[in-house]
């Protein structure tokens, strides 16, 4: 990009990605499909208006660092608590499903013929386990089913996918890397576990010792900003893993300090939601090539939406019905986890980075985030059916 027209790139950017989101918001559906169609629309996909640079990457990397820090921030440990077994195994069975469904769709449709390739085949299925609950959240709380028991072993289920998925993530990034043993792995991966314990530590007393400071709001801001660009730094520099696992605990070693969440909460949205997120958003559309999206490759992309749906819905389902939910209770929060949204978007980002996601199929996998996304909300109000508007709360 020569001269300042980065400037003229962002700009339309940041303008796309808000109508498209906005017109998207008018018929019900969540604003990063409108974001996803706006870099569809700016991309070879599209009109080619814009081109992936450099800077739109990194701009984007920083997008995921400050989404996974703003997760690990709204972990609620108390709801982890409440539903704790139940939510651990929906959680383990929605992720088992997916992996093995995902893994199994790829070497159907693609030879596997060696390690990478192999690698390559599990990381489909990698991508498929991840969970996206903010459309859930939002449809449940219409539907006045938010703080139901299938409400709270949804939210905690989700938890508990993600901290899963990104562990799965750290274990096929690490076994990826030339001459990688899978020992040394499991030792970096001990290593870093021991490293967050004693950095969880030190940041909870710091943190709240600064939660009794003057000028609270402005200093934390800095000083937790920093904390989670270092933490995903060092993260991915020094034991491999990857950084947004690092802005991940980040936000999770202070999520217990309620001023503290709710003020970063904020300051980050600021950040993120404004400028950060839209242009990672844009840059996935941006990085979708549809010019080689043949047959074969719909067909594929068919195969990929139908497992994606299918083993959330029996993996998260079956684990429910094993807790004690009625059928109908296993049925909603099965398609509650449903949605894939931002966090397999996130996923299949790294994939790509550590060249262990085929480009070839990047294309399916963002249709099957924005087909699950759109199907979850519908498919739960048809699940609940008329109960939803009898258990709905009264509005005062």
């Amino acid at each position: 990009m020569e001269g300042n027209t980065y400037l003229l790139a962002l700009a339309i950017i940041l303008l796309s990605t808000k109508i498209f989101g906005l017109a998207t918001e008018l018929v019900n559906m969540p604003q990063i499909v409108g974001a996803l169609l706006a870099g569809l629309f700016l991309g070879p996909a599209g009109f080619g208006i814009v081109d992936n640079t450099d800077l739109l990457d990194q701009l984007a990397s920083v997008g995921v660092i400050f989404l996974m820090f703003h997760a690990g921030l709204e972990t609620d440990i108390k709801e982890l608590k409440k539903m704790g077994f139940a939510s651990f195994v929906v959680a383990v069975l929605g992720v088992v499903l997916p992996l093995i469904g995902g893994t199994i769709v790829y070497t159907i449709f693609f030879d596997v013929e060696n390690h990478i390739e192999m690698l390559k085949a599990i990381f489909t299925g990698v991508v498929l386990t991840a969970t996206s609950v903010s459309i859930t959240v939002e449809a449940l709380r219409e539907m006045g089913k938010l703080n139901s028991p299938v409400g709270s072993v949804i939210l905690g289920a989700a938890l508990i996918d993600d901290i899963l998925g990104i562990i799965i993530l750290t274990i096929v990034s690490g076994v990826a890397t030339p001459n990688a043993e899978i020992s040394s792995v499991f030792i970096k991966i001990g290593l870093y576990v021991v490293f967050l314990f004693m950095i969880s530590v030190v940041a909870k007393r710091f943190f709240e010792w600064m939660n009794h400071k003057r000028a609270y709001s402005k200093r934390t801001a800095v000083f937790l900003i920093s904390f989670c660009l270092l933490m995903a730094y060092v993260t991915e520099t020094y034991f491999g893993v990857a950084d947004i696992t690092g802005a991940y605990f980040a936000g999770m070693m202070v999520c217990h300090i309620e001023k503290t969440r709710n003020t970063m909460c904020e300051k980050v949205d600021i950040a993120s939601y404004l400028f950060f997120s839209p242009v990672f958003f844009a840059s996935i559309g941006l990085q979708t090539d549809l010019s080689n999206f043949s047959g074969y490759l719909a067909l594929f992309c068919i195969a990929l939406m139908i497992v994606a749906v299918l083993s959330k819905m029996l993996g998260c389902g079956l684990g429910a019905k094993l807790m004690g939910f009625s059928g109908k209770e296993a049925l909603c929060v099965g398609i509650g986890m449903v949605s894939r949204g931002e966090v397999a978007l996130i996923v299949a980002r790294k994939g790509q980075e550590a060249n262990i996601l085929n480009p070839y199929i990047f294309p399916a996998i963002v249709l099957m985030v924005i087909v699950t996304t759109l199907l979850t909300p519908i498919l739960l109000r048809i699940a609940f059916g008329k109960e939803t508007k009898e258990n709905r709360p009264a509005l005062n």
